[in-house]
C-alpha cells in the first residue's frame, strides 16, 4: 500500500515537471513569435475614419507588435480625414506596410504612399487623386497647391519618384506611357506600379503577402472596429450630415404646428444627439459645442417669453456656431445647414398652406379672437335703452353739451345743428356712449 503511494507520488512529480517544462517553452516560444496586426481601410475616408486609424495604431504599440498591415479598399474622400491619417502613419515607429486589396483611389492612393511600403493584390488600382469641393468642383489654387505638395512629400518620403504622385493629382503633368497625357489624372494598375517602383510586390491574399514580408509564421491581430466607431464613421459622412440636420429641422417645425411634444419633436432631437454624439466619438467635436447649443436652444425658448429678438438672434447665433465646431469643416457644413434650412421652409410652407396648421406655441402668445361686438367684446356700456326718450337741453349744445333725459344727466351731440338751453329734444341714436339729439 505504502509502495503504490509512492508510486503514485512519483508519477504525480513526473508530471509536474513536465508540464513546467513545456509551460517554459510554450512562453519562450510565444516571446519569440512576431506579431502582425492587420487594419482594413475600408469606405469613405472622412474624420471618423481617421480617428479608428489613430484608434488602432496605438493599439498596435500597445501589444508590442512587429509589423502593421494597412488593408487598402476605398474610392477615397475627405482630404482632411486623410491628412489626419497620413500623419498618424508617419509617426509610428512600427513599420507600416500598406496592401492595396483592391482600389486604392483619390485620397486613398494618398494614404498608401505614407507607408512604409506598398503591395498591391493582382488587378488593383491606385491614384486619381485630384482634389476636389464637395459640390464635385475642383478646388481652389491655395488647396490644390497644398494637395500637390502633400502628394509630392508622401512620395519622396520613401524613395519613390514624385511625378507619378504629381500626374495622379495634377492634370497638367503629362505622362502618355501610362495613358495619362495633359488633361488626364493618372491611375497605375498593379504590374504598372511595379513597374515605376510605387509597389515592392503583388500578393494573390494576405497569407502570400506576410510570406513575402518573412513573416509568414507571424501571428496574425486583427483590428476591430467597435459599434461606436461605426456609428460614428457613418453619421460624419458628408451624405449623411444634411440628412441628420435636415431630419432633425424637420421634427421641430413639425412639432412647432403639432398640440404637446410627440413623435416629431422626438425624431428631431434624436437626429440632432446622433450629430453631436458621432462628431463626438470621432474626436471632431467637444463637450464645448454640445453646450453651446444647449444654450442656443435655451435662448431661443427665453425669447418667445422676453421681448425684443436680442435672445433669439444670439439663440440661433450660438446653434450654428456649435454646429461649425462639431463638424471642423466650414464649406460642408455650410451646404449641409443652407440644405435643412430650406427643407424646413418646405415644410413649414407644406403646414401652412395645405395642411392650415399654426404654430401651437404661439396659441399662448398671440392674442387671435376678435375683439367685436358679435363676440361679445365692448369697449363701452351701450345706452341703447335711451333711443326715442325725449328730453330738455341743460345747456346750449352747440352741438354738444348736456340734457336731461328722463331723469338722469347725460352728455349728448346733435346731429349738426345748435339748440338752445331749456328747448326740448329726442334722442334718434345711440352709438355705444355716444347719445345723438335732435330738437323737437
Amino acid at each position: 500500500m505504502r509502495k503504490r503511494f509512492f508510486q503514485l507520488l512519483v508519477i504525480a512529480g513526473l508530471m509536474l515537471g513536465i508540464y513546467h517544462v513545456f509551460s517554459f517553452y510554450t512562453a519562450a516560444s510565444a516571446e519569440g513569435e512576431k506579431k502582425v496586426y492587420v487594419i482594413p481601410l475600408e469606405d469613405t475616408v472622412e474624420k471618423g475614419l481617421s480617428q479608428y486609424i489613430k484608434r488602432t495604431i496605438s493599439e498596435a504599440k500597445d501589444l508590442e507588435v512587429d509589423h502593421i498591415i494597412l488593408e487598402i479598399n476605398t474610392l477615397g474622400g475627405a482630404v482632411d480625414g486623410a491628412m489626419d491619417i497620413a500623419d498618424t502613419l508617419r509617426s509610428s515607429d512600427i513599420p507600416i506596410t500598406a496592401y492595396v486589396n483592391r482600389r486604392a483611389i483619390s485620397a486613398g492612393a494618398y494614404i498608401a504612399l505614407n507607408a512604409n511600403q506598398i503591395y498591391m493584390a493582382p488587378g488593383s488600382q491606385m491614384g486619381s487623386a485630384a482634389v476636389i469641393t464637395g459640390d464635385g468642383n475642383a478646388a481652389d489654387d491655395k488647396a490644390q497647391s497644398l494637395w500637390l505638395s502633400e502628394m509630392k512629400e508622401s512620395a519622396e518620403r520613401n524613395g519613390r519618384d514624385p511625378k507619378y504622385a504629381l500626374a495622379m493629382a495634377d492634370k497638367d503633368v503629362d505622362i502618355p506611357e501610362y495613358a495619362a497625357g495633359k488633361g488626364d489624372l493618372l491611375t497605375l494598375e498593379t504590374k504598372q506600379a511595379i513597374e515605376v517602383g510605387y509597389a515592392e510586390g503583388t500578393a494573390v491574399d494576405l497569407q502570400k503577402l506576410l510570406d513575402q514580408l518573412d513573416l509568414s509564421d507571424a501571428s496574425i491581430i486583427k483590428a476591430e472596429v467597435s459599434f461606436a466607431e461605426k456609428v460614428a464613421r457613418f453619421i460624419t459622412n458628408p451624405v449623411v450630415v444634411p440628412i441628420l440636420l435636415s431630419i432633425g429641422s424637420i421634427g421641430l417645425v413639425v412639432e412647432l404646428y403639432s398640440p404637446g411634444f410627440g413623435i416629431p419633436g422626438f425624431m428631431g432631437l434624436t437626429a440632432l444627439f446622433l450629430f453631436f454624439y458621432g462628431h463626438l466619438v470621432a474626436g471632431l467635436a467637444g463637450l464645448e459645442s454640445v453646450l453651446l447649443f444647449i444654450l442656443g436652444i435655451i435662448f431661443i425658448i427665453a425669447e418667445f417669453f422676453v421681448p425684443g429678438g436680442i435672445l433669439g438672434i444670439l439663440g440661433l447665433g450660438s446653434i450654428v456656431t456649435s454646429l461649425y465646431i462639431a463638424s471642423g469643416n466650414f464649406v460642408q457644413m455650410t451646404i449641409s445647414i443652407m440644405i435643412s434650412i430650406l427643407v424646413s421652409i418646405v415644410v413649414s410652407i407644406l403646414l401652412v398652406k395645405v395642411f392650415g396648421k399654426r404654430m401651437n406655441l404661439f396659441k399662448k402668445l398671440i392674442l387671435r379672437d376678435s375683439t367685436n361686438t358679435e363676440s361679445g367684446y365692448v369697449s363701452n356700456k351701450t345706452r341703447s335703452e335711451l333711443l326715442g326718450l325725449e328730453g330738455v337741453a341743460l345747456t346750449t349744445l352747440r352741438p354738444s353739451g348736456t340734457a336731461i333725459i328722463g331723469e338722469e344727466r347725460l352728455d349728448v351731440v346733435t346731429e349738426g345743428s345748435y339748440i338752445l338751453k331749456g328747448n326740448k329734444l329726442k334722442v334718434v341714436k345711440v352709438e355705444g356712449s355716444r347719445i345723438v339729439v335732435r330738437e323737437r
